[in-house]
């Protein structure tokens, strides 16, 4: 079979919720995500044994996600073929977009195809779940209600022609996540209650209100971050009249009412020695 390439999108949070620190160590949480159109792209070509190429050299071999998830499809079928797979990293890393874990279920789904093992889509969930509480959900992607610790999804409407500014501080903290889930205490803790509110708003495919986007862990990525509110003050400067945290960050977004809207206040922080990109929510339907 030929080789494919695939797509590897980022996602924001519209809406992270910590209810509750479970027994078994996990939280308990509510959270929508979303695709945007921001990509890694990754490709898988035929080959004796598993090799694994970034452009990101550090990011090569069996360090990387990708290479557990086609370990993980081998052990599954029981194939021995191999795979010759290239990554071409754009979504920053380690910034609360979801970049390893969409680069491991695009691999899921290339490798299914290019070895032609015919796993149906509810087996490749279950083992999407075991590389990472956000692996099943870009299998799909769009826009998803995750409940739980994360693996129980409900597909949403996605909001239509919705335009936001990303900024990704290049801000590195070792195990940030499992250090941010540390740090939450009571006062992070919430119902889940405007979470969901704004699933229901999506569901019958009503607008997107930046005044219903929440995340638990805003004040332990302020503490956590050296300088992020630093970005967040550019942010406000330059016009936005909210910004929201992504995942466990440090991605910051606010959301634009177009394009031209998102180029100007890319502009205006750029201006003030910020970067900034404007990207596009991203349907389920329209990924490839």
């Amino acid at each position: 079979m030929a080789g494919l390439t695939l797509r590897a999108y980022a996602k924001i949070n519209l809406g992270l919720e910590v209810i509750e620190r479970r027994e078994d160590g996990y939280h308990e949480l509510v959270t929508i995500l979303q695709t945007v159109s921001l990509y890694d792209e990754i490709s898988a070509g035929a080959a004796e044994t598993l090799t694994l190429h970034c452009d990101r050299r550090w990011m090569n071999g069996r360090r990387n996600l990708m290479w557990k998830a086609a370990e993980l499809l081998q052990r599954e079928s029981g194939t021995q073929m191999g795979a010759a797979m290239d990554l071409v990293k754009t979504i920053p890393i380690s910034a609360g977009l979801g970049g390893g874990s969409s680069d491991a279920a695009a691999a899921l789904r290339c490798l299914n195809d290019l070895w032609e093992l015919n796993i149906n889509n509810t087996r490749l969930t279950e083992l999407a779940s075991h590389l990472g509480s956000d692996v099943p959900f870009f299998l799909r992607g769009g826009t998803q209600m995750a409940t739980g610790r994360g693996e129980f999804l409900e597909p949403l409407c996605t909001p239509k022609d919705q335009w936001l500014v990303l900024v990704s501080p290049d801000i590195r903290v070792p195990r940030k996540t499992r250090l941010l889930y540390e740090l939450l205490g009571p006062r992070d803790f919430s119902d889940g209650s405007m979470t969901i509110g704004l699933a229901e708003t999506l569901r019958v495919g009503g607008a997107l209100s930046m005044d219903c986007i929440v995340n638990a862990f805003e004040r332990a990525a302020d503490d956590t971050f050296p300088g992020l509110d630093q970005y967040r003050k550019a942010m406000f400067e330059a016009g936005a009249e909210q910004v929201h945290l992504s995942g466990s960050g440090p991605s910051l977004f606010t959301l634009m009412e177009s394009q031209c809207e998102g180029d100007a206040f890319q502009k205006r922080l750029g201006d003030l020695g910020f970067c900034g990109l404007v990207v596009q929510t991203v349907a389920a339907e329209e990924l490839n």
